[in-house]
């Protein structure tokens, strides 16, 4: 007989959890969970569920009894997946879950960045559209979409889903190959010359050891000024020092960033401290919508059922 345990529930929000409790099987819940409470609190578990909870190598091997972890979220970078293959843990992530939820939050991103609302709503509280001598306030530059060049990195489903937004507003699509890549695939532009071309380049890539600071002070050089950086994937992608200084130095026009490096973020993380005015940062909240997490529940009941009977889906 099966135990499961979830070690990070909070992550969920008020995502209704019931069909995972839908089968025989039990069900600990935990709403948080630290890196010393880990192996306790698996120690009779079968199945663990986490979102964000780190699963070390030295976790793992104390953990005999468990055979499944399922990965509430599609990045898989908690777990150490060597060790559990090495052990012969199962580990399945969800997928496509968010693929409506993130694309739209990338575009709630770039239409802050392009057209001011947030600095205009708060121009009309503080009484100077009021004041105004002219019917209209025209403080900030508005940027129309139309005809820019939206440069997607990482053509997976997300990708694919926001390429599809930014062509709705009449952008032009471009699909950067991968980084030092030997060869181009149809459709697709290499890396350094589709970031030349870019108005908007939007990050939808996984953080492996060959994209970790992808973006970085080399790249930023080679970008158009006024380009605007979307990153609604993983904050590893970019070195957060080198944005910085870009956005200071005027050689990036703006980012708008849903991840960090470190999350929660420290107090002083550089980005936040700096307050710019060009630099819009959520707390990694794009994938979670209402409809997005209960979407992501079902998956992973259907994951653990397909488990129990003998044929994993989603593994990784």
């Amino acid at each position: 007989m099966h135990t499961m345990v979830f070690l990070d529930t909070d992550t969920m929000g008020d995502a209704d959890l019931s069909p995972l409790r839908s089968s025989s099987t039990p069900l600990q819940c935990y709403p948080y969970t630290t890196p010393q409470q880990v192996v306790s609190r698996l120690q009779q578990a079968s199945i663990a569920i986490v979102n964000k909870v780190e699963l070390t190598a030295e976790m793992l091997k104390a953990l005999p009894g468990l055979k499944l972890i399922c990965v509430a979220a599609t990045g898989v970078n908690n777990v150490d997946l060597a060790a559990a293959r090495q052990l012969g843990i199962t580990v399945c992530n969800v997928r496509g879950y968010a693929d409506t939820a993130v694309p739209q939050h990338v575009f709630a991103l770039l239409l802050q960045l392009t057209n001011k609302v947030q600095q205009y709503h708060q121009a009309v509280l503080e009484g100077k559209w009021s004041r105004s001598k002219h019917f209209c306030l025209l403080d900030y530059p508005v940027t129309e979409l139309a005809n820019k060049n939206f440069v997607v990195v990482g053509y997976g489903a997300l990708g694919q889903a926001s390429a599809a937004l930014a062509q709705a507003f009449g952008m032009q699509l471009i699909i950067a190959e991968q980084p030092g890549a030997t060869a181009c695939r149809p459709g697709r532009v290499p890396f350094t010359d589709a970031l030349a071309q870019a108005d908007v380049i939007s990050l939808h890539c996984p953080l492996t050891t060959a994209t970790e600071k992808l973006f970085n002070a080399e790249v930023f050089a080679a970008v158009k000024p006024n380009a605007l950086l979307i990153n609604t994937a993983r904050g590893g992608l970019i070195d957060e020092a080198a944005l910085l200084n870009a956005l200071q130095n005027g050689t990036l026009g703006g980012a708008a960033l849903d991840v960090l490096t470190q999350e929660p973020p420290a107090p002083d993380n550089i980005l936040i401290r700096a307050n710019l005015p060009n630099l819009l940062i959520t707390p990694h909240m794009a994938w979670a919508s209402a409809e997005a997490r209960q979407r992501m529940v079902l998956q992973l009941a259907d994951n653990i059922q397909a488990f129990m009977q003998g044929s994993p889906r989603y593994q990784v």
